[in-house]
């Protein structure tokens, strides 16, 4: 499948999860949510140690949500991620953008092994979805 394929099969289904979302407003993390919300987008932030984030309640892991997520947003250190596509594995999700910074050939490899979908090595999903900065108040 290339790029644009797995891109566009990622954002077929809802709802997302981010992992690695992040209260602070200038991260990467808050970005990628704020960006699911901007385009309506139903969105659940996974970190293990925030109550809320983007006004929106936290989780601290996959295992933790409401409900099943179609796909998986990580920004997480690549040690981290390894551990995520585990987890997400075992809960068969099947969709995981792992955003530039997030990948390690490990965690691409063992993802391919369980039959996701796996974006890696380029394209963030601020820019393919368009991420607007909100200026002034």
């Amino acid at each position: 499948m290339s790029i644009s394929a797995n891109i566009a099969a990622f954002l077929a289904g809802a709802p997302h999860a981010v992992v690695g979302a992040s209260r602070d407003p200038a991260k990467i993390g808050h970005l990628v949510v704020q960006t699911y919300l901007q385009h309506e987008r139903p969105v659940y932030p996974v970190n293990p140690v925030a109550k809320e984030i983007a006004g929106l309640k936290a989780y601290p892991d996959l295992a933790s949500l409401p409900e099943a997520v179609y796909g998986v947003s990580v920004i997480t250190p690549p040690h981290v991620t390894e551990l995520v596509v585990e987890q997400a594995g075992a809960l068969g999700i099947k969709h995981l953008w792992l955003q530039p910074g997030a990948e390690s050939a490990q965690a691409v490899r063992r993802a391919k092994e369980l039959g996701m979908n796996v974006i890696s090595g380029g394209p963030c999903i601020l820019v393919v979805l368009g991420y607007r900065e909100r200026r002034g108040t």
